[in-house]
């Protein structure tokens, strides 16, 4: 199909965005790589009257890394995290995810703010935000205000972002010592995650004293597993310790029904997805120790 009729700006900065965002009301939106909104669009499931466009923007590219967090800029996109050695040394569990997401076509012009700030429940990197504990910097018309991921998914395709906020970057705090991993049951045409699971185990001492765990697919939003991370600490790498932390990780927690997965079938995928991020997280911590030596 054809979109509706709508105006297209380019603004020279952050600043002229989130006036003419303010001065359009609910018919402007934002775009930057548009894998969500231009699909919604030909559909007519979206209608904007004005699309803003921020991926020129050099204000919101690029990667910071500094000594106690690494910021990244709304508009960098999923290859640019796939191909980054620094990212990878820094947070293996980006490296990980980001060849995931959909295909190179998309991977080249989406971008991570697009994908968090939408909160598609099947998204990959909402999961690796919560397990990562990164926060989200909002810039609108009253300032800048940082959200933690934790506060930031709300529900479907619902966030903490006010209708005159554009995300401006992410932070993601730097630990010493970490295991990583992420699993993912996809979809096979569109590779969305029918179930993803993040998992990040902090180490001390060459064992583990806790972690997180972020989910997608599972819920109407993603979410931490908690009553996994709950159990975490002491985790010791076995089938039977992962076996035991996946049967509580999703307690209290209403599995989706769709026409890709029932809600029993769905909780089987789940703890299927946990147990295998856990073992490869903990095997490559086990194989870089043997490196090591």
């Amino acid at each position: 199909m054809i979109p509706g009729p709508f105006d297209y700006l380019r603004p020279r900065n952050l600043s002229d965005a989130i006036a003419a965002l303010s001065a359009n009301g609910e018919g402007a939106k934002v775009i930057a790589g548009g894998h969500s909104l231009l699909p919604m669009m030909k559909l007519r499931f979206a209608q904007p009257t004005l699309l803003i466009d921020i991926n020129p923007l050099d204000e919101l590219k690029g990667i910071t890394f500094g000594p106690s967090e690494v910021t990244i800029g709304a508009t960098t996109t999923h290859s640019t995290l796939e191909f980054n050695r620094e990212i990878a040394k820094t947070f293996p569990l980006m490296a990980i995810m980001a060849p995931l997401i959909a295909d190179a076509t998309v991977r080249n012009r989406g971008t991570i703010a697009g994908a968090i700030a939408n909160s598609d429940p099947t998204a990959d990197w909402p999961a690796a935000m919560l397990a990562l504990d990164a926060s989200f910097d909002l810039a609108g018309p009253k300032g800048e205000r940082a959200v933690g991921a934790d506060a930031f998914f709300k529900g479907l395709f619902e966030t903490a972002l006010e209708p005159q906020e554009i995300l401006r970057r992410i932070r993601i705090p730097r630990r010493d010592s970490t295991l990583a991993n992420y699993r993912k049951f996809r979809h096979p045409a569109s590779s969305y995650a029918v179930v993803g699971v993040a998992v990040v185990l902090h180490m001390q001492c060459d064992a583990c004293d806790g972690g997180r765990i972020g989910v997608t697919g599972f819920s109407d939003h993603a979410f931490r597993a908690k009553p996994g991370e709950a159990l975490l600490a002491g985790f010791d790498g076995s089938a039977a310790n992962a076996e035991r932390i996946a049967e509580h990780a999703f307690e209290g927690i209403e599995p989706v029904e769709d026409r890709f997965a029932d809600a029993e079938y769905r909780q089987q995928i789940a703890r299927t997805m946990l147990q295998r991020a856990l073992a490869d997280a903990w095997r490559t911590g086990s194989e870089k120790q043997e490196d090591e030596r």
